[in-house]
């Protein structure tokens, strides 16, 4: 019997070594932003995905914010980049720059149906130096937020129309514990408050400084006067993301001008937001700074054509419904999007008009300039105007400084 196995087992062998070596198995990896919540519905697109390419297994990964980048970058440089990768904001500009990513043009060039999901103002984010390398994700985009109650308080009913509005407002809510105005400052999401004066930040080629005029100047006074009096608070200026939701959140600020999903952590944390008290319109001329998601694929990706697969399955209608109404968001996919909206006013009143004012105005977006040194370029220029608003120095000083500094990483 002993004899008969061992027989056996070597003419499987023999077989095996006949039939030649055995295929690896293929994969793809995707890493996401800070969204481990949704890992039951991220299973899903791998199932999906399974049902389409059964000779690829996918990886997932899940890193915060903070962490992401670095992550991406040590993988990059070993040669082992994630295929798939979600992105927020500007952070993708250097990697393209730096021909880290895939151009999904040739793809798009075949699939048009896949480009024309999208809406195009949203696509346009996502291009650099003519060529399209992300597609939306989720999208959202800054507008201001309003406490009614204190609006009433002050005698005021609209939000501001016009940008010396907007401090009048703040001044006359500014008493005591409680400011008017408050606005996120990353990610060039305070730009609209230079926009709606008519500033632009560099010349239409991208190579200059285009921001050093005399209504800069003017809005910048404006802005260092009304911090110095309390109507803006000082928070607009240094904090970051918690701590001016969590000010606006506690009652004792007017407005707020940040991007949308602040909204759910503020109605998370402020006891007196309601369809009521809170209101949400467009910043005066309708303008607003783009802080949304998107997904690129790794130029250095060993399956590109799957991991476009990939790419396509989870910005399709199916799973771009399924995120936004599970994780509160819209996502550029333009049929998606309008059963998402129709989801939220039939169960989230409040949260429906949050989203219909960010599709509002798309043809007014600004803050998103495609510069390969976009990080390099915000540290030059919001030092300068965090000095002046601050009262570190005068505004034409931190104006002409900025100036020169951004020529400088504009040079490069």
């Amino acid at each position: 019997m002993a004899l008969k196995r061992v027989l056996a087992g070597a003419t499987m062998a023999l077989a095996v070594l006949a039939a030649g070596p055995v295929a690896a198995q293929k994969k793809i990896s995707v890493l996401t932003w800070n969204i481990p919540v949704y890992e039951e519905k991220i299973k899903g697109w791998i199932a999906d995905f399974k049902q389409i390419r059964p000779d690829i297994t996918v990886e997932w990964i899940d890193k915060k914010g903070p962490e992401l980048g670095p992550f991406y970058q040590t993988q990059s440089a070993a040669g082992t980049p994630p295929d798939i990768v979600n992105v927020q904001g500007a952070l993708w500009l250097e990697y393209a720059a730096n021909g880290a990513l895939l151009d999904l043009g040739p793809y798009l060039a075949k699939e048009r149906e896949v480009a024309g999901r999208f809406d195009p103002n949203f696509m346009k984010v996502w291009q650099f130096e003519g060529k399209q390398y992300l597609l939306p994700f989720y999208i959202t985009k800054t507008l201001l937020f309003y406490n009614k109650e204190m609006f009433k308080e002050a005698g005021l009913s609209d939000p501001p129309k016009t940008f010396d509005e907007i401090l009048s407002h703040a001044a006359k809510m500014t008493k005591g514990e409680k400011s008017g105005f408050l606005t996120a400052n990353f990610d060039w999401l305070y730009w609209p408050l230079f926009a709606m004066n008519g500033v632009q930040l560099v010349t239409p080629d991208l190579k200059k400084a285009a921001f050093n005029t005399p209504a800069a100047l003017d809005t910048l006074t404006k802005l260092a006067k009304a911090t110095d009096s309390g109507a803006i608070n000082k928070i607009a200026w240094t904090g970051r993301w918690v701590e001016p939701n969590g000010a606006f959140a506690a009652g004792t600020v007017g407005m707020l001008h940040i991007h949308a999903p602040a909204f759910f952590y503020v109605r998370g944390s402020g006891k007196w937001v309601n369809q009521d008290t809170l209101g949400v319109a467009a910043v005066p001329g309708g303008w607003s700074t783009p802080n949304s998601h998107a997904l690129f694929i790794s130029k250095a990706s060993k399956e590109p054509d799957a991991a476009w697969e990939f790419l396509k399955l989870i910005t399709s209608k199916k799973w771009a419904v399924t995120f936004g109404t599970t994780l509160n968001n819209l996502t550029g996919n333009i049929e998606a999007d309008k059963e998402i909206m129709a989801h939220f006013k039939a169960n989230d009143p409040l949260a429906a008009r949050v989203l219909e004012v960010q599709m509002s105005n798309l043809d007014k977006i600004t803050g998103n300039w495609p510069l390969a040194r976009d990080s390099q370029v915000k540290e030059a220029f919001y030092t300068e105007i965090q000095n002046a608003v601050l009262g570190r120095k005068t505004p034409k000083e931190a104006l002409d400084t900025a100036e020169r500094n951004v020529n400088r990483v504009l040079s490069r």
